[in-house]
């Protein structure tokens, strides 16, 4: 076993063996350990994604929990770069997604086009969904109830420090009819921790990407982005500093959260002033 820096995906895959543990064996961690033959702390490491396990320990660890050998081949697979500082998934793994958010101390979010998703009315998560036409009905129901459960750790009483800088052109971008955004606008105005919007007079700062940083009380921050073909985690020093002056950059520009707050209310006015103007789809 070779200690090492802890990432967002060997956490991940960590807490995937502590659950395996506890579904297909019914011990706890110091129980388990006794069974291997091991010292309870190696356990508890090896399940917070602190160190990565030689091959050895995870034939071992999946063979107590009554795993096979595909199994183990499959999990291996995966393990391999759980302790990479760059790693890229599929956009429909969300679990390394929603593990780190919940473990998160502290959130700070850049979105340009849409709300981002932590912000979502379960009917704009929707209609954005819809409007991309990407995944299939099915799909869209299950992502949108995905996300509105992710968003729990808004509520939490530890819950983490939000940021969250939202670029004018998401307010302008419209999707559904005028009910729908002036829910989304609403949600944001109450149910936000920090929102700054940055003017769409501010064109240059619409050419950044959008991005997220994660940090955490005993782990190293972690940056987030994603595309509709992938979700990439950074954890390199060089991506958290370059992701630091982004936001440094965007709270220089963003109207603070009073000013914010009173440019949502124009929106909600101007539907409210034209409750059957049609409203343009995204395209």
């Amino acid at each position: 076993m070779t200690a090492i820096t802890s990432t967002a995906y060997s956490r991940d895959l960590g807490d995937e063996l502590r659950l395996l543990r506890e579904t297909c064996t019914g011990v706890n961690g110091r129980a388990f350990a006794a069974r291997l033959g091991w010292d309870p702390s190696k356990v508890s490491t090896i399940e917070h994604g602190k160190a990565r396990a030689n091959e050895l320990d995870l034939i071992q660890y999946l063979t107590a929990c009554g795993k096979d050998y595909d199994y183990y081949d499959e999990f291996k697979r995966r393990y391999r770069y759980a302790f990479d500082l760059y790693f890229a998934q599929v956009p429909d793994n969300l679990r390394t997604l929603a593990m780190t958010e919940s473990m998160a101390t502290k959130i700070t979010v850049y979105d340009i086009h849409r709300i981002t998703g932590l912000l979502q009315t379960k009917a704009y998560a929707h209609e954005l969904f819809v409007a991309t036409g990407i995944e299939t009905p099915e799909n869209i129901k299950k992502a949108v109830e995905f996300r509105a459960q992710r968003q729990a750790i808004m509520r939490r009483h530890n819950r983490p420090e939000c940021v969250f800088y939202i670029h004018e052109l998401a307010l302008q971008t419209r999707l559904g009819d005028a009910k729908l955004m002036e829910e989304q606008y609403l949600r944001l105005l109450f149910k936000t921790h920090v929102l700054r919007v940055v003017p769409a007079s501010d064109r240059k700062t619409a050419l950044l990407s959008k991005c997220t940083l994660y940090e955490f009380k005993k782990a190293s921050p972690v940056v987030f982005s994603s595309t509709d073909t992938a979700k990439v985690f950074a954890q390199d020093t060089s991506a958290v500093e370059r992701t630091r002056k982004v936001f440094e950059r965007l709270d220089a520009v963003a109207l603070d959260e009073e000013q914010s707050r009173r440019m949502l209310m124009e929106y909600v006015s101007e539907l409210r002033e034209e409750p059957h103007a049609p409203m343009p789809d995204l395209a």
